[in-house]
C-alpha cells in the first residue's frame, strides 16, 4: 500500500517487479524530443528514479543524494529521473542544483511511462516515488516503491543493487 501524508492512494497501470523485463516507454527529453530510455542506454546498468515533482523538498533531496552517490561510477551506469514536470522546469532545476549526472525525462504528455510501470497516482495525476535498477539486458533487478510518498527511499539498498548488476 502507498500513502501520501498517511492517506492511501491508488497506483494505476501495469506493475513491474524484480525479474520482469523493463518496458521501454516513450517520454520527453529536455528539448521535448521523444526518448526511449532503455534504447538510448543499451548495454548499461540503469537507475530510474520516479518522482512526483522536482519542486518538492523530498524529490530534490532524493535526486541530489543519488547524484552524489553515483559520482564515482562514471559512465558504467545511466541514471534517469522521470516526473511529470515540464522538461523546461526540469532543466532549470538541474542547472540551479548542479545536477549533471542524472538525465531528466518528462512524462507530462500522456503519463504512459507512469501507467506502463504501474506508478501513476490516480488521485494526483503524478508519478509515485520509486527506485528501479535495470541491468544491461533490460531486466529489473531492484524495485522499491516507497510506501509513504513523502518519505525517502532506501539509498543503500539501491546502490547495492547497482553494484550487484554491474
Amino acid at each position: 500500500m502507498v500513502t501520501f501524508h498517511s492517506q492511501p492512494v491508488t497506483l494505476v497501470g501495469l506493475k513491474l517487479k524484480e525479474g520482469d523485463m523493463a518496458r521501454d516507454i516513450r517520454v520527453s527529453g529536455s528539448d521535448l524530443s521523444p526518448v526511449l530510455p532503455l534504447d538510448c542506454s543499451r548495454g548499461k546498468v540503469r537507475l530510474f528514479l520516479t518522482l512526483p515533482s522536482l519542486d518538492t523538498p523530498v524529490c530534490a533531496i532524493v535526486t541530489k543524494k543519488f547524484s552524489n552517490a553515483l559520482k564515482g561510477l562514471g559512465n558504467t551506469i545511466v541514471a534517469y529521473a522521470v516526473s511529470a514536470d515540464l522538461p523546461f522546469a526540469q532543466s532549470r532545476w538541474c542547472v540551479s542544483e548542479g545536477i549533471e549526472n542524472i538525465i531528466m525525462l518528462s512524462d507530462y504528455r500522456s503519463m504512459d511511462f507512469a501507467r506502463g510501470w504501474g506508478l501513476l497516482i490516480q488521485e494526483l495525476g503524478l508519478l509515485t516515488r520509486a527506485i528501479y535498477v535495470v541491468d544491461q539486458s533490460g531486466k529489473v533487478t531492484y524495485r522499491e516503491i516507497v510506501p509513504e510518498i513523502a518519505s525517502e527511499p532506501n539509498y543503500d539498498a539501491a546502490i547495492a543493487a547497482i553494484w550487484a548488476s554491474m
